[in-house]
Parts: C-alpha cells; structure tokens; sequence
C-alpha cells in the first residue's frame, strides 16, 4: 500500500511527502507530475527505500525532511490511499487544483512592475525578448480557443505603451498561425523597437487601419478584437483617440446582430490593475490572456476563457514573490486557469459555408472521389485524415462501434488491421456486414461506406505487418485485443519479456491471430456540409454485388 501523507508545492517546484512505500508506484506519481524533489522522514527505514528509488531512477532528487527550511509548503491535495485492490498504481490529478484560481498568486501593481524590473535587471531579460515571449503566448491562447477557419480576420488594437507592443508581436505570429489580422495603432512612438515590430508587419503585408477609419460598420468585418491597449502601468481614465475607441468597443457587443469575442492582453482596457471595472467604463472581453502571473483585476473577471501566458519566470523570481503559477502541459507557452465555461450541448452548431458538392462536379468512379477527397484532407494538414468510424453487429444484431486506421484502399474496397480476437473482429466473423464512417471536420465532409466484409490474404497481412515498427509488430503479439488483463504492469511484463526475445534483430513472425479485413462496399455516400444545413449528400450504389457500375443519387439532407 502507498500512503500520500501530504502532497505540497513550493515556489521551487512540486514535492511530495510520503511514508515509504512501494518504489514502482511511486515512480508512477513521479513521471505524471512535474517533481523538483520528494522528502521522506529521517529513519533507518525511509533511508533503505531513498537508495532503492535512487537506483530505480536518477531523474529526481530524494531528500531527508530537514530541507527547505526557509520555504513554507502550502497543501494543495487531500491526504490519499491507494490499495492493493488498485493495483498499487497512484493515480493523482496534481493539475486541476492549481487552475483553480483561488489557489493561483495574483499581482498588486507595485509587484508586477517590480517583477517586470528583476526581470530586465539582475535576470538579463531585454524588452523585446519579453515582448516576443508575451505575444506569442498571446497568439497561442487565442489559437487554443478560436479557430482560424471561424476567425480569421482579427482586428488588433495596440496602444502606446508595452502592452501594445505584445499585440504587434502577436499579430505576426497569428499571421504565421493562418489569420488574417489587421492593426489599428494610432498613437505611435519612435522607440526603435515599435518601429522595428511596425516593420515586421509591414514586410508581411498585414494592413494598418486609420483611426478614422473604425466604426460600428467596419467592426462587422471582423472575427475577432485583441484590446491590446493599456496595461498594468495603466491608471486614470482613457484619454483621445483611446476614449472613443474603448466606447465604440463596449457598445459593439450589445447589439446581439453584431456580437464579436474580445480578447484582451494583460489587463482588459479601462480596467484598474488591482480594482478592475470599477467606474463600469472598461471593456468585458471574453477571454484574457494574463502574463507572468495573474493582476489582481483579474479575480473579477468573469468571461469565457482565461489563459495564463509567458512561460519564462525563473525560480529565483517565482521564489522571491512566493508565486504560485500552474504548471505549462508540454511545450505550450499558454495554459488554461479557472474552469472552462459551461456548454449549451443543444445551442453548439457549426455554420458550414464553402464548398459545394454537385453531380456534374463528383467523378463518377466512387473510389476515385474517395481518393480526391482523402488526399485533401491529408493536403489540409488534418490529424490522422485515415482515421474511421467501424461499425459492426453481433449476429443477434447488438452494435458496437469504434475508431480504426485505414491502412490500404483499392477498387476492391478499404482495408485496416486487428487482432483476430478482438470484439470487432469476432463481430465480422459472425455477421460479416459492417460500415464505415470518415469525418474531415475542418473541410466539413463525411463519407459512409456500407458494405461486406472478409479478410485479407495471409500474404497481404504479412507485408503489411512487417512494414510496421518493430514496436508495433511486437505489441500485436502481445495484445489479445480484449480480453480481460489483471493489470497495467502485465501488458508490460509481456512486452518486455518479447523485446528480450527479439533482442537480436531478428526476424518476428506475424502471429496467426493477427491480420487485415476488407470491406467491399456496396454503398459509398459523400456529404458536404452546406449553409442552413441544407447539405450535399450524393450516394453511389453497386448495381451487383460482382459489379463495378454504379448508380449515383442526391439524397435530401
């Protein structure tokens, strides 16, 4: 058993203290956290467990309880246990409380420009560098949340001061991300390093737009609105041009015809740093994207998405300020803080508009449409664009369904690759009829195939198997596809014990359990996502089972 007596988190990074336990759950909870170190008791039995998890790994520094004297721990996660009955695997959700925004620091004024200071003193931080990590985050939130096929075209509005400089950093790389953006930058400085960034755009051609030239008209040609205007070291009331552009930006979103997202950097413009909207003449964006570490202002805010950017503080800064900041997943450079708002499942729709789906302009050949429109959703850069939908039934008629990869497709039909065992395959083995579903969201296309399926020759399974990594050929002998496993730590007890085998490069058997199905179609429906959801759904039929003739029609959506 493992007993989590208590799992802390200091400025320096995440720790843990805990009785000793099982090394090989341990190690568990550590790779799925980001640990600076673990403290155990100082006795002669912690002492034995810290040399066995030292050799099991030498990724995470191990210490004795006398450490950081000088730091206080906050708790942040209920005292667990984890049982033999779980199979001593820890499994703890270290990220949720920390986007909890009550367990977040949030800046005063005087520290962030405090911090802003350190930074560009004693850390070597220039300006601009600063300026490129902010915009970038900037750009990378806005990405996460609105996609560039719904809004593209972005007007950015950039202020005199550093945040607007982050909103010219971050219209060029959402330029680079596939938006469209447009900058209204109406009181400039001749700071060589707004003039540079104000060349940056213009060698891309990113249009400037005239002070005179915003309305309430002109605003309906956007997408979206960055407000990247005032700042932390913003204090007072809007003055000209800023006041009338912040009173045409709030008055946009109360016309429900004309409701465009705000996105504001920092700080939402007119708000106080630490007060927020307290005289109501500021903007109510709805998502902001904070840097370095949350303002005060921002408790109170109160739109759709709020995302944390700028992943450069150095732990000598975050300890100096105790700041408790989130941990980035991955490689981002933005991560989400509070909770995502609550959907409407019955009021989500997507408005396809675009492309259209004729008679005259579908090849007659089925498979070659098939094949059109498959390499452009490969051309579109879409996430496994072989994924598919395959659907099967028991021979008493129960369905099930799941997501396969299509690995080959000819005339003769759509092939992909299982294990022999497995629920689906003993389904096709019963009752040979299946169907196919592939779903390209961002080209706004589907297509069904119906249809009988059989397998493949041992000679085309062959091929295909050692056309695989060595990995994979050896997970397919491993895995008997669902079937009942007593734990995680068999499936690689097994695998391990094959790669062993296999050690020395030599050849690796397809194992008879394990091969490829056809599906041979006798249905082929192509869907096209069309406006009002009046959609282009046109079908090809197989005249006889044996036949390739066709017969194509339009079927009402």
């Amino acid at each position: 058993m493992l007993v989590c007596r208590r799992m802390t988190t200091w400025s320096s990074g995440c720790s843990l203290r805990v009785s000793p336990g099982d090394a090989r759950a341990l190690l568990r909870v550590f790779s799925s956290l980001s640990c600076s170190g673990v403290i155990f008791p100082s006795t002669r039995r912690s002492n034995t467990f810290k040399q066995h998890l030292l050799l099991s790994s030498n990724r995470i520094p191990i210490s004795g309880s006398h450490l950081f004297p000088r730091l206080k721990p906050v708790e942040f996660w209920k005292c667990m246990s984890v049982g033999p009955d779980r199979g001593n695997m820890a499994v703890i959700d270290t990220l949720h409380h920390l986007h909890d925004p009550d367990s977040l620091s949030y800046l005063s004024q005087a520290e962030a420009s405090a911090i802003d200071e350190e930074l560009m003193g004693s850390m070597g931080f220039s300006i601009d560098q600063l300026m490129e990590l902010a915009g970038l985050s900037v750009a990378s939130a806005i990405a996460e949340v609105y996609r560039v096929e719904k809004y593209k075209h972005i007007l950015v509005i950039c202020g005199p001061g550093n945040n607007g400089g982050d909103g010219l950093v971050a219209s060029r790389h959402l330029f680079h991300f596939g938006y469209k953006p447009t900058i209204l930058y109406p009181k400039r400085t001749d700071k060589p390093i707004y003039k540079s960034l104000v060349t940056q755009l213009e060698t891309l051609s990113i249009p400037f737009l005239d002070e005179d030239q915003l309305s309430s008209a002109s605003l309906k040609d956007y997408n979206l609105i960055l407000d990247s205007i005032f700042g932390f070291s913003f204090h007072g009331n809007a003055r000209p041009p800023f006041d009338k552009i912040l009173q045409l930006l709030r008055d946009i979103n109360i016309n429900t015809n004309t409701q465009i997202p705000i996105v504001s950097v920092d700080i939402p413009s007119g708000w106080d740093v630490e007060l927020g909207d307290k005289d109501g003449l500021g903007l109510k964006p709805d998502m902001l994207v904070s840097l370095t570490a949350p303002k005060l202002c921002a408790k109170t805010f109160r739109g759709s998405h709020h995302f944390l950017g700028g992943r450069f503080v150095p732990p000598g800064i975050a300890e100096k300020y105790n700041l408790k900041l989130p941990p980035y997943p991955g490689s981002s450079v933005c991560v989400r803080i509070g909770k995502p708002p609550s959907v409407d499942v019955s009021a989500l729709r997507e408005n396809y508009v675009g492309a259209v789906l004729l008679e005259e302009h579908i090849n007659k050949d089925p498979f070659k449409q098939f094949q059109e429109w498959f390499e452009d959703a490969v051309a579109a850069g879409l996430t496994e664009p072989n994924a598919m939908t395959l659907a099967t039934a028991t021979s008493e008629g129960h369905p099930s369904a799941r997501v396969v990869l299509l690995k080959g497709y000819d005339h003769r039909g759509f092939v992909w690759y299982t294990n022999y065992g497995s629920r689906k395959a003993s389904e096709l083995l019963s009752n040979p009829w299946a169907s196919l579903v592939f779903f390209w969201d961002k080209l706004h296309r589907q297509i069904r195939v119906e249809g009988k399926v059989e397998k493949v020759s041992d000679e085309e399974s062959d091929e295909y198997f050692h056309s695989r990594p060595r990995g994979s050929q050896i997970g397919a002998i491993v895995s008997r596809q669902s079937e009942v496993l007593p734990g995680r730590q068999t499936l690689d007890d097994q695998y391990k014990s094959i790669c062993e085998k296999y050690a020395d490069g030599s050849y690796i058997p397809r194992p008879n359990f394990w091969g490829g199905f056809r599906l041979l179609p006798v249905s082929i429906e192509f869907w096209q996502g069309r406006e009002s959801r009046l959609h282009d759904r046109l079908v090809f039929t197989r005249e006889g089972v044996d036949d390739d003739q066709w017969r194509m029609q339009r079927l009402s959506p």
